[in-house]
């Protein structure tokens, strides 16, 4: 029977149909993605003076490994501004309706790898853990923004308008509400639990069972969550939890790439997916960071965009089984 399900970090309902996965059109065909001509990718290297300068590179012997550059079309514009919050949230009188400011912050591209490649699971390991680490430092360089956002979006119908790897950090002025109800339910647990850490007690538990785990190494571990959202929702956790992903310790690399190569291979092709890393806001401590990967196997229809509520046709369990199965 569908199963309505309690996402424990955001408190976010999904229901779980595994049974409408065998009917047609429940997934979409996933198709091989096209090379990379690396004539036109200006992401390539040699091809430096087709984006605006760098502001940041990680080099070795004189040749750059990850690249850094404003985005050309940014959503943000230079600058630092306060959150100035929802005029309705709180206060007397009558409030602005209307109520704007300017999106003030910054928005940067991270250039993976040299490589005309369209996937992080096409580079190696050691790739992926470089660009990992300019993903960390670049967090930190905008530290003082009320919320970092890395995210990567993998194919156009994920929203890659260049196919090459790369990733998007925003700088942004204010706590998003997804990440703020986030804050309230890691702090509002350890209050209940006298200090303990919601997504370490979730991770050690999760282990116990085994369901949903998909692999472990010695830094992290990769699961599809109890409240999965899509088919094969995958987290990447850190066996030792750490609020941001900017604080030193392990970056989980090389079970990022592994986990990539699992899907890939599960499905005889990897699919468009979007990923992000989830990281404490400014100030917050009662956190831990994780990666989230979301592949775009199914449209969202007028149930999730009209009310939030996700309705999954692969149980987040069938898909780890099938994850684990996976040769990479």
């Amino acid at each position: 029977m569908p199963e309505l399900r309690i996402d424990p970090l955001s408190g976010l309902k999904v229901i779980v149909a595994g049974e409408r996965g065998s009917r047609p059109g429940a997934f979409l065909d996933v198709n091989a993605r096209a090379p990379i001509d690396p004539e036109t990718d200006p992401f390539a290297a040699g091809h430096e003076d087709r984006t605006p300068p760098e502001v940041y590179a990680l080099r070795d012997n004189g040749s750059w490994r990850v690249r850094v550059v404003p985005n050309l079309y940014p959503a943000l514009s230079p600058g630092e501004a306060d959150d100035a919050g929802d005029p309705l949230a709180a206060g007397r009188g009558e409030p602005d309706l209307f109520a704007s400011q300017p999106a003030l912050g910054a928005h940067e591209v991270i250039v993976n790898a040299p490589d005309p490649v369209s996937s992080l699971a096409e580079l190696s390991p050691e790739q992926v853990e470089a660009a990992m680490s300019v993903w960390r430092e670049r967090m930190r360089e905008h530290s003082g923004s009320a919320y970092v956002h890395v995210i990567v979006n993998e194919g156009k119908e994920a929203g890659a308008s260049l196919p090459h790897t790369h990733a998007q950090l925003y700088a942004l002025p204010f706590v998003p509400a997804a990440v703020a109800r986030e804050r309230e339910r890691f702090t509002a647990y350890s209050d209940r639990t006298q200090g303990r850490n919601l997504l370490e007690d979730l991770l050690q538990e999760e282990v116990r069972r085994r369901e949903r785990i998909v692999a472990i190494d010695d830094e992290a571990v990769a699961l599809c969550p109890f409240g999965a959202r899509v088919p094969f929702h995958l987290q990447i956790v850190p066996r030792r939890p750490a609020a941001r992903f900017s604080d030193d310790g392990p970056l989980g690399g090389r079970l990022l790439h592994d986990t990539l190569s699992r899907l890939g291979a599960a499905l005889s092709t990897l699919p468009p997916l979007n990923m992000w890393v989830r990281t404490a806001p400014r100030d917050a401590q009662r956190f831990c960071w994780r990666i989230e990967i979301l592949p775009r196997l199914s449209q969202l229809a007028g149930l999730e965009i009209g009310t939030g509520v996700h309705l999954n046709v692969l149980a987040p369990e069938d898909a780890a089984e099938r994850l684990r199965a996976a040769s990479v």
